[in-house]
């Protein structure tokens, strides 16, 4: 078996904005392993400024990993500890290269185009009325949930907008806010609280990670369920996945295999998380179609009973054209339509 890789630099049609800066490039790298006349693909797609593997040695070891790639699987895992996106990309590599078709790594009835999975419509941070034209949009769409990012405007304003937002969507909209650890933990409960009176489903990290006592308190009292996210990020070994777990018992985790290790890590993640009656749900990491695609395929077969955050393909100006399509509030696939890699494979 062969293996090689290549960097591709994904651009955002419209910069996405975030508590924590504006998004307008997002590098990526393809992992392609030949054999047996087949080809595998993966993606690993470190997530600059927020992966445990950002690294400068981060294409050293992706070189190390084309070098060793006819070592046995479980030995090269063991090696990329503390590479997750790496280790996902080998992850898909190998279930592409063993598939019968390279992309339907996990067939299934959305692989077969008879089922769709429904996802929340994401909205970024911007100035407000591009924000709000973002949420029409969505509604428009047919959207039952929208995920909204918050933490980098004014509060007053940003509740002002989650009102409006409310108002536009009725009671039966879902609404899921997003604040990627921008909260003060002195400030948090308050602007919690606030929040709260808009009936809100959830909150993402709400303050930066490892701020345990804090971090602890929310999710035990804040009035808004809060959601793990970034908190994740980093811990590799069963027993500290455990402790985390049991220490701060949040209502929920959001599952990132590119961030968290792979399929292999996320399904811990959930089995710690069922057993200690936590719930969770799958969201992309700013993935080409390549990697989303593997995503949606494997949370297809999840018994998951809420919108997951995997509408991210329509994003770049540049992806790979795939068979994954957004119709109404449900990502879709149409086996009849063909990829096209052909920058990737030559």
């Amino acid at each position: 078996m062969k293996a090689r890789y290549k960097k591709f630099s994904l651009e955002f049609k419209t910069p996405g904005g975030t508590s924590r800066g504006v998004l307008k490039q997002k590098d990526t790298w393809l992992l392609l392993l030949e054999g047996n006349g087949k080809i595998g693909i993966g993606e690993c797609a470190m997530f600059r400024g927020l992966s445990a593997d950002d690294v400068p040695d981060y294409e050293e070891k992706l070189k190390w990993l084309c070098q060793h790639i006819e070592e046995a699987p479980t030995t090269l895992y063991d090696e990329l500890s503390g590479y997750p996106s790496i280790q996902f990309g080998l992850e898909q590599a190998l279930l592409s290269l063993r598939s019968k078709d390279k992309f339907e790594v996990f067939p299934s009835e959305f692989t077969a185009g008879r089922t769709g999975i429904e996802i929340n419509g994401l909205v970024w941070m911007a100035p407000l009325d591009q924000m709000k034209a973002q949420v029409e949009t969505k509604l428009q769409q047919g959207y039952s949930c929208i995920k909204i990012k918050i933490g980098a405007l004014d509060f007053s304003e940003e509740l002002k907008f989650l009102q409006e937002v409310r108002n536009m969507g009725g009671t039966d909209l879902e609404i899921r806010v997003d604040a990627n650890g921008a909260f003060a933990p002195d400030e948090a409960m308050e602007k919690l609280q606030a929040i709260a009176k808009l009936d809100i489903h959830s909150i993402e990290q709400p303050i930066k990670a490892s701020q345990f006592d804090a971090m602890q308190r929310l999710c035990k009292e804040s009035p808004i369920p809060v959601a793990l996210d970034e908190e994740l990020i980093g811990i590799f070994k069963s027993k500290e996945k455990k402790q985390l777990l049991e220490g701060l018992a949040p209502p929920y985790i959001i599952l990132k295999p590119s961030l968290l290790g792979g399929f292999r890590h996320c399904e811990e993640w959930m089995a710690l998380a069922s057993s200690l009656g936590i719930r969770y749900w799958v969201t992309s990491a700013l993935e080409s179609n390549i990697g989303l695609n593997a995503i949606a395929q494997w949370a297809s077969g999840l018994e998951i009973k809420m919108p997951q955050g995997l509408g991210t393909g329509g994003l770049f100006t540049n992806n790979f054209l795939s068979p994954l399509y957004v119709e109404g509030s449900y990502l879709r696939y149409n086996p009849d339509m063909s990829w096209d890699i052909k920058t990737l494979i030559t």
